[in-house]
């Protein structure tokens, strides 16, 4: 069986001859193969990663199998090794492409418009390295019981830029016309001028159109100060 679809969360499946064509279910690679495939595609995604993050992208990889990999990968120059500073400015090396600087210095410079993110954001979908690399501690707190919650159920990161500057709680109930923004908390570095609060506000004008909402209904005081002991 195989996931053909899905809906929201709910997977659908049928046969897999059914969803996939016979040239793709009649390969079997080899498992050194599939680890080589899967370290090589992990590292791709990631830019640059640690052994242990590359183990943890598909969570399939074992990380002595990472380790491993990294060192052959090393040998024979097909991956070179870079010193990544962190946000409490330690340095921990990682390993990445031979071009990483030629790609990274090629790359466009990202819009200054603040978004909105989803909690499985491919910036955080590693909570740890998030908070390493970005200083911006995070976790979705829907499936966290209420009395336990820090934020709110549907607490979303904000972006502006290459920059994490808070989150925000908003929902949109399956009914009615309404989006409702409860809170947003800015970082504890980060100011709201007027141009950001714009640049926030226009990014909620597209989160309303994109959930199929008329408008956005504001809680009194919804920007509120960075609570240290959130989060």
């Amino acid at each position: 069986m195989t996931v053909c679809h899905r809906e929201n969360f709910k997977k659908f499946y049928d046969l897999t001859e059914n969803v996939l064509d016979g040239t793709v279910t009649s390969l079997e690679p080899s498992e050194a193969e599939s680890i080589d495939w899967l370290c090589s595609n992990a590292l791709d995604r990631l830019g640059f990663a640690t052994p242990a993050e590359i183990s943890s992208f598909w969570d399939t990889v074992t990380s002595p199998e990472a380790r491993a990999w990294c060192a052959a990968e090393l040998d024979a120059g097909r991956i070179i090794e870079i010193d990544v500073e962190s946000t409490d400015k330690s340095l921990r090396t990682h390993f990445a492409r031979p071009d990483v600087f030629e790609q990274a210095a090629a790359a466009p410079k990202p819009p200054a418009r603040v978004r909105i993110l989803s909690p499985f954001d491919p910036a955080l979908r590693d909570r740890k390295r998030a908070e390493r690399l970005f200083g911006f501690q995070y976790r979705i707190e829907v499936f966290v019981p209420a009395a336990k919650r820090q934020y709110g159920c549907y607490v979303f990161p904000v972006m502006e830029g290459d920059r994490l500057i808070g989150r925000i709680d908003a929902n949109a109930p399956a009914t009615g016309e309404t989006l409702n923004v409860t809170a947003f908390w800015p970082e504890l570095t980060v100011k709201m001028t007027p141009p950001r609060t714009q640049r926030l506000e226009a990014e909620i004008a597209r989160y309303v159109r994109f959930t199929n909402k008329s408008h956005a209904v504001y809680a009194d005081d919804w920007i509120r100060p960075h609570d240290p002991f959130c989060g």
